[in-house]
């Protein structure tokens, strides 16, 4: 990934609308998404030689080549996992960038996890190794895994309740700030979020992400062609996957150590390959279906060291002039939830200078997929 060091950059994002329920099919959502982030790069589609999804996405790139009339397209590939792959799009397509397989490279995500239905009702269906050792026993879905993990960390290290709502809190500011936040002009309290009702047991509402309809979409393309787009290039600094030894999927437990996940795996190649480390990312852009993870990937990505991702959380040091200003437009718990990819989206904004949040000065962002399954990070910058 060296070799990967800044010789792309992200030149446009787009996005629709983010609600309960949209009337268009993911297909549509998908397509006006990517015409959004061309037209914002000043790149007409019959030059995008290049696509990147990730799994659970409905809609395949033969489908979307077709409907923005796409030139031929020499690159294609798709990451799985989940929102574990969100960051991995934009680090497939900056690698077959500058390998030579592509010019411009379109990476994209489409959900009506919203208005569809609920993947994990179907409990039959959910039953692959090692949720055959799980589900059995009431773990139906991420939440009831996730929150095993949580109770853990409380446990091991004397998290609480006012940890987690540190997390929600600092997103829902974020979301009060976003016109385009589902939660927008919903301001929450501690208060509230305490009083709030159980899903899984330590957690609560406000500790899950959203469920909502809508798209994004980001362009990459050679750093120097970047430079001659619409807008100032985002570059790709660098970027990791990270699939443990011994991982299982969001169900960690039979691990040695459950609280280390894919985020430590993915961080020691990330950091490998940059030139700076996490004392000097300005703003961070981390994965947020549930609360929990926040802490988990604090530690993991090497913000605050083991069993300190909870207290890292105090005195708001997630919110802006904080010690790590966190998912600035709302994140999967506020803005909406598309399986991570308005994180990436969010992330260039800031390194624009655009996002209603706005950190001042900010010249790096981490961006972060899933925490729990394996997952993929970036490292941008202005």
């Amino acid at each position: 990934m060296a070799a990967l060091k800044d010789t792309t950059a992200i030149a446009g994002i787009g996005q629709t609308p983010f609600a309960r329920r949209l009337p268009s099919s993911e297909k549509t959502l998908a397509c006006q998404a990517i015409l959004a982030a061309l037209d914002d790069a000043g790149i007409p589609p019959s030059q995008v030689d290049a696509f990147a999804s990730y799994t659970m996405e409905e809609t395949d790139e033969v489908e979307i080549a077709k409907a923005i009339g796409a030139g031929d397209v020499t690159f294609f590939a798709k990451a799985g996992y989940g929102g574990g792959g969100s960051c991995a799009t934009v680090a497939h397509l900056a690698a077959a960038i500058a390998t030579g397989q592509a010019t411009v490279g379109v990476a994209w995500r489409s959900r009506k996890r919203g208005s569809g239905p609920r993947p994990w009702r179907n409990t039959t269906a959910q039953l692959p190794t090692p949720a055959q050792w799980t589900r059995p026993y009431g773990l139906l879905r991420p939440v009831d895994e996730i929150a095993v993990l949580a109770r853990r960390y409380m446990h091991e290290y004397g998290a609480t309740r006012d940890h987690f709502c540190n997390v929600a809190l600092a997103c829902r500011n974020r979301a009060h700030q976003n016109p385009a936040a589902v939660m927008h002009d919903r301001p929450l309290t501690r208060e509230a979020y305490m009083d709030a009702r159980w899903i899984s047991e330590p957690l609560c509402l406000f500790d899950n992400c959203l469920e909502t309809d809508g798209a994004l979409a980001c362009v990459v393309v050679p750093a120097d062609r970047a430079r001659d787009c619409r807008h100032p290039p985002v570059y790709v600094h660098s970027a990791a996957q990270g699939l443990p030894a011994q991982h299982h999927g969001m169900v960690n437990y039979w691990n040695d150590d459950p609280l280390t996940g894919p985020s430590w795996t993915a961080a020691r190649h990330l950091w490998k390959t940059a030139d700076f480390g996490p004392e000097d990312v300005d703003v961070a852009q981390i994965y947020d279906a549930f609360t929990p993870l926040i802490p988990l990937s604090l530690e993991g990505y090497g913000f605050c060291g083991r069993g300190e991702g909870a207290a890292f959380t105090e005195g708001g040091a997630l919110e802006p002039g904080g010690r790590l200003p966190l998912n600035t437009a709302g994140g999967g718990l506020s803005e909406a939830y598309v399986h991570g990819f308005n994180l990436i989206n969010e992330g260039v904004r800031q390194l624009r200078g655009h996002s209603t949040a706005q950190v001042p000065g900010a010249t790096t962002c981490l961006v972060t997929a899933g925490e729990g399954v394996p997952t993929s990070a970036l490292l941008l910058r202005s």
